[in-house]
């Protein structure tokens, strides 16, 4: 059965307008896998890159194709428009508002210390837990950041997330600990439970209750199907699975709804052995118990997958990123493959099929791609985090081949900027990307030591 959704026809458009142009054509890069024709992978993109002033510093802090330009902001420490500093770890990020060219985005900054967060009660969760999120505010029309300031406070481990069609942000937290919990021996004595999804509204502050029916798991990502109202939601560990969320009101995450996990008929293991291009059918498994955080019997501290597991759902690595387009849902698998530097998957909510579209044979071709996001012209961006030095931005485009869009250059072994340490930032991984609506500003942040750009210039159709 089909489960149809009252979703508001004005957001439908919006979000459809900045995210269902992709459509990539990814049998032509199945071919050229199974060929080990790397040479064949490769798109020449934008052209070739080279170290570009910010606009904002003076400093060559990213390499960039010719004619494109960028700004950066929001350093970690900076001071915001409501007198709280900037968080660090900038991490997960999306457009939750884009009017008139005023665009506000909302950024998760992945925290896991213990402390007291210099905000006020009413948008704080835990007052022991120091990790959030920040909405940031961008002029398009006259190409300058406005202001940012905190919206949620008192979580823990704010990794990755989505935005919603009805124009907020869902930010997730990757971890299941809580109060007197230890993790490798050292103990985290938090005010309250972790592991959930909380809403964060676009424009003032977010009421700080945890989605609780939406489980409680090291969460990455969710996105919504905009045409059913469903949730996707990724979990970042080592066996991982793939969840739905049917909300008893589409829209209305608040309200409850069931928990279920991903089953490839025939395949409980999706971790690697497997070709480009393997399609399997799907069914969902209940969740019977979705604020379970431990099994009794493993102490593995994933409750929600091991019952999952057991009711027959099926095991990826680590997946992280996920975005909708083309009325597809994508996902990354960052250490999945047999060289474990990353798969990409694509699942047809309709069709109930999950298909394996990309895997990289290897650190020089895509290294464990994380974040991801889907560009209005067509084509796939994602974010490295792996080993490779410097950390890229990767174009995957509509006729299925890679490039490299931007890369890290952040180095201050030699350059004294603000408080951070004399240090070479970049491996540092890219985290967060997200376009306009217009798709003529291109918003990513890297997480150490911490800053947000926006890129504009000569986009092309059929890259991204």
């Amino acid at each position: 059965m089909r489960y149809e959704s009252s979703l508001n026809r004005r957001g439908f458009l919006r979000w459809s307008a900045a995210s269902v142009a992709i459509g990539p054509t990814f049998q032509s890069f199945a071919a050229r896998i199974a060929r080990a024709d790397l040479n064949a992978l490769r798109s020449p993109g934008y052209g070739p890159l080279k170290p570009a002033i910010d606009a904002s510093t003076g400093l060559k802090l990213i390499q960039l194709p010719e004619g494109f330009r960028y700004m950066s902001f929001g350093w970690t420490g900076d001071s915001q428009f409501d007198g709280t500093p900037t968080p660090s770890d900038h991490d997960g990020m999306a457009v939750t508002h884009d009017q008139d060219g005023l665009v506000t985005m909302s950024r998760n900054h992945e925290i896991a210390v213990l402390g007291s967060p210099p905000t006020k009660p009413a948008i704080t969760y835990d007052r022991r837990a120091l990790g959030g999120c920040t909405n940031l505010m961008f002029d398009t029309n006259a190409g300058k950041w406005v202001k940012s300031w905190t919206a949620i406070a008192g979580t823990v481990r704010n990794c990755a997330g989505g935005a919603t069609p009805w124009g907020t942000w869902l930010t997730c937290e990757e971890t299941t600990l809580g109060p007197g919990d230890r993790d490798n021996g050292q103990l985290f004595d938090y005010g309250e439970t972790h592991g959930w999804i909380f809403e964060v509204p676009a424009r003032g502050d977010a009421d700080p209750k945890p989605l609780k029916s939406m489980g409680r798991m090291w969460h990455e990502a969710v996105v919504i199907d905009p045409i059913s109202g469903i949730a996707y939601e990724t979990e970042d560990r080592e066996d991982a699975g793939f969840y739905r969320f049917l909300p008893h009101t589409p829209s209305k995450l608040a309200e409850g709804g069931r928990l279920q996990m991903l089953r490839a008929k025939g395949k409980s293991v999706l971790k690697k052995g497997l070709r480009v291009g393997a399609v399997f059918d799907v069914d969902w498994v209940d969740i019977e118990d979705p604020l379970r955080a431990d099994s009794p019997s493993t102490k593995d501290r994933q409750g929600v997958y091991d019952q999952g597991r057991a009711a027959g759902g099926s095991t990826f690595a680590r997946l992280e990123g996920t975005c909708y387009g083309h009325g597809k849902i994508y996902v990354t698998a960052t250490a999945g493959g047999d060289a474990e530097r990353g798969q990409v998957w694509e699942f047809d909510p309709y069709r109930q099929t999950l298909t394996l579209i990309f895997e990289s044979p290897g650190e020089s071709v895509l290294d464990m791609p994380d974040n991801m996001c889907s560009s209005p012209r067509g084509g796939i961006l994602l974010c490295e985090d792996g080993n490779s030095t410097p950390q890229r931005l990767q174009g995957l485009t509509e006729d299925g081949r890679l490039f490299t869009f931007a890369a890290n250059n952040i180095d201050f072994s030699n350059v004294s900027y603000k408080k951070f340490e004399k240090k070479d930032f970049r491996s540092a991984e890219w985290c967060g990307a997200t376009f306009s609506n217009s798709g003529k500003w291109l918003f990513v942040n890297i997480q150490r030591p911490g800053v947000t750009f926006a890129i504009t210039g000569p986009w092309q159709d059929g890259l991204v």
